[in-house]
């Protein structure tokens, strides 16, 4: 049986990756930092549960050591800022992308030398729609999610000759806590910028993440599900 871990998932778009991935068989680890109660949760529906802060890589090796083989790495754990580029402190851009960039980077870090001694392995990304386009008012998270997809075109050119696949998705505006944060009218307003028509479903960004994880042929792309918000 194939195992994946999912970083950041026991809520949201991780969640909703980890029921996808538990349905089509696999053995199904996530990870979270601090939100104690939705782990429990997460525990109650029979996953395997670890906590580890993805920025600090003493934890990150500690998890790596317990959890074992690791087929699929889904890098999903990220932190949003809603703040201007005046009003950002070095604090606040650091913390950004000390989560959402070198999170992405220990835990890839960690998983690749076993994925490459046995030939084969897949790592999915979770960018962002702002990653593409740029938000305004989300400078720090935008080129978080930049570098993101600029990681994964360069590891996907680095190891695919060893059969390890690299990919990414970049979801739009999609209702999750996250996007709970949005003042209602800007979170309006963005609805009607999606030639969808409305804001996706974890469950949506989590069925592409999953058809990454298995397509063999596809590897240093960056699929957008956003209901066309990038176009």
């Amino acid at each position: 049986m194939k195992q994946v871990l999912i970083t950041g998932g026991v809520r949201g778009i991780g969640l909703a990756a980890a029921r996808l991935f538990a349905a089509r068989g696999y053995a199904v680890a996530v990870c979270y930092s601090s939100d104690e109660e939705s782990a429990a949760a997460a525990r109650r529906e029979g996953f395997r549960v670890l906590r580890a802060d993805v920025s600090d890589e003493g934890q990150v090796r500690a998890m790596f050591a317990e959890i074992g083989r690791v087929d699929v790495l889904v890098n999903n754990a990220g932190i949003s800022l809603f703040a201007q580029i005046q009003d950002t402190s070095l604090e606040d851009w650091n913390r950004v992308f000390s989560v959402n960039v070198t999170g992405a980077f220990l835990c890839t870090k960690h998983a690749l030398p076993a994925m490459l001694k046995r030939g084969e392995g897949c790592i999915v990304n979770v960018s962002s729609v702002w990653g593409v386009a740029g938000g305004s008012c989300e400078v720090a998270y935008s080129a978080s999610k930049a570098a993101l997809i600029g990681f994964t075109k360069a590891l996907a050119k680095e190891v695919g000759y060893a059969g390890v696949r690299v990919n990414c998705v970049a979801p739009g505006v999609i209702s999750t806590r996250m996007n709970d944060c949005l003042p209602p009218a800007e979170r309006a307003a963005l609805r009607g910028e999606i030639p969808a028509g409305r804001e996706g479903t974890p469950e949506e960004v989590a069925a592409a993440v999953l058809s990454l994880a298995e397509n063999e042929y596809i590897t240093g792309q960056t699929l957008g599900v956003d209901g066309g918000f990038a176009l």
